[in-house]
């Protein structure tokens, strides 16, 4: 149900990109944003700092978007929030000496895993996602715009929606298959 509540923004964007244009489509998408802001306040109490920063972006190049009716800042959303997620892990690696990566699929891995077991995976290990993400949030962020300005609206509406989620979710499961072997085994449950 999380993963649909993140994407329902994007969802809703491609329809109504698809069904009139790209400004009503921004529209859309800055209001399903500041639905998905209540939502999550009043679900939780709190907003993740994550949301804030898509929210935040949404709202500021997608106003311009409409202000100056001129899809060339809409464009720029997915290549910003790329950025931002590179420098991120970046500075809190390089210049702070913690492990982004490590520290949100530490989280993840322990909320999935049935066992008690501590997840012992080497800090080599850590430091290859981290530079493998900085690198692939890097070149998505380049493609986005060198695709926005290349080519149709269209097609880099397409790109964003299928291209950049499917960049995102190999690069998971490259992730994942980095950590299984690390994994514990799940042990005998009593029936």
């Amino acid at each position: 149900m999380q993963a649909l509540i993140e994407y329902i923004p994007l969802i809703l964007f491609f329809a109504t990109f698809k069904l009139v244009d790209i400004f009503w489509a921004t529209g859309v998408l800055i209001g399903t944003s500041v639905l998905q802001v209540a939502y999550y306040y009043f679900k939780d109490g709190k907003v993740a700092t994550k949301t804030w920063v898509f929210f935040g972006i949404a709202l500021i190049l997608g106003s311009m978007t409409l202000i100056f009716h001129d899809e060339a800042f809409i464009k720029w959303k997915a290549t910003v929030i790329y950025f931002i997620f590179c420098t991120t892990l970046l500075i809190s690696r390089y210049v702070l000496n913690k492990n982004l990566m490590q520290k949100m699929l530490t989280s993840i891995l322990k909320n999935a895993s049935d066992t008690k077991q501590e997840i012992d995976i080497p800090k080599a290990v850590w430091d290859k996602i981290n530079l493998m993400w900085v690198a692939i949030t890097l070149f998505i962020s380049g493609l986005n715009i060198y695709i926005a300005y290349n080519f149709s609206l269209d097609f880099w509406v397409n790109f964003k929606i299928f291209g950049l989620t499917g960049i995102s979710f190999v690069f998971i499961f490259i992730t994942i298959m980095m950590l299984f072997k690390y994994l514990p085994e799940e042990s005998d449950k009593k029936t």
